[in-house]
């Protein structure tokens, strides 16, 4: 029997929880590369009662319709794009192969809708005194709106930059955070922005682990907590602007965040990616990420193709050339009210 590493990550890749498992011992070549994977997922893969729901995915129809493309006669480069096919047949952003010349992955999440974000109105928004917190930017609009702009939560940020910049937006009448095109990177850094605006410990979810290798095979719902900062936190209404490049750690953070009472979501559906990612390797070397752990909301519904706003605006052509952000101006509306 061949073992191949099989590891845990978080929402993006950290260090590794790593754990060996068995699997059936395949050939490197074309066809063996094809099973390995195949099977990879089939075994470890979290998602595949939900997806055959929403939009009727058959694995196992899927394994007939491209194991006739494989022969053990085709290049690598011919390889490597039929099983990058076959993986976007799961449509999730979190499953990838790697290898030394590309990067198979599944952007159609993103790709495939209107952006709602301009970096022209961000640099207009926050101007040149905007102030910089690690991986926050932020600064007091001329409402007296507080705005932080988090780009991706692969910046960490340390509880005396939250402070720092909670005490600098003190006397605002509300705060923004805008995570538009926030594409994931560490939950921990998540959760230490969202313990801000928790009182008390929260429900914000629940999560399951793969038990065994039948599709059916989990834990029971296990809770997820919020536990509240023990440093300052922020008690007046929030808005948090999406877009569907909300992707993730951050997808989560809107999940989390939308369990509160004070927060609105503003802009656009989010992008989604709720599985918690595990890697495997081919006998090629390829490397393939999956989703391995479903996470769901706090009503125990999955988010892994993202979850609504509660107030949606798009951007639009007229107000963008004449300098407004419609997402923007929308959540400044509701907090001055």
């Amino acid at each position: 029997m061949k073992k191949y590493l099989v590891y845990l990550v978080s929402l993006v890749l950290l260090v590794p929880l790593v754990s060996c498992v068995d699997e059936v011992e395949r050939p490197n070549t074309p066809e063996g590369n094809f099973e390995a994977l195949w099977q990879i997922i089939d075994e470890h893969y979290c998602f595949f009662d939900y997806k055959q729901h929403e939009y009727g995915l058959d694995w196992n129809a899927i394994y007939n319709k491209y194991k006739v493309r494989v022969s053990n006669h085709m290049t690598t480069v011919q390889l490597f794009e039929v099983l990058t096919d076959m993986l976007a047949e799961l449509r999730d952003g979190h499953v990838n192969l790697s290898s030394s010349m590309d990067y198979g992955r599944y952007w159609t999440w993103h790709e495939a809708y209107p952006q709602n974000f301009s970096d022209s109105l961000e640099r207009r928004y926050l101007g040149t005194d905007y102030k910089i917190a690690a991986g926050m930017k932020y600064r007091v609009l001329d409402d007296n709106i507080g705005y932080i702009r988090y780009e991706s939560f692969t910046q960490p940020v340390g509880e005396g930059n939250l402070d720092d910049c909670l005490s600098y937006l003190l006397l605002c009448r509300g705060l923004i955070i805008d995570i538009r095109n926030n594409g994931g990177g560490d939950l921990t850094n998540a959760e230490k922005l969202a313990g801000r605006f928790v009182h008390e410990r929260t429900l914000v979810g629940y999560m399951q682990h793969k038990t065994g290798k039948g599709h059916h095979d989990f834990s029971s719902l296990e809770p997820r907590y919020l536990e509240p900062s023990s440093n300052l936190r922020w008690h007046k209404p929030v808005c948090i602007l999406t877009n569907r490049s909300v992707f993730s750690a951050a997808n989560d953070f809107a999940v989390i965040m939308h369990t509160l009472p004070q927060v609105k979501l503003v802009g656009d559906h989010t992008g989604g990616g709720s599985g918690m990612p595990m890697s495997s390797s081919l006998p090629n070397g390829w490397n393939v990420r999956f989703s391995a752990c479903p996470m769901y909301d706090a009503q125990k519904q999955q988010t892994e193709f993202g979850i609504a706003p509660d107030v949606s605006v798009a951007l639009t052509d007229e107000t963008t050339a004449q300098g407004h952000d419609l997402i923007i101006e929308t959540a400044r509306q509701l907090l001055t009210k």
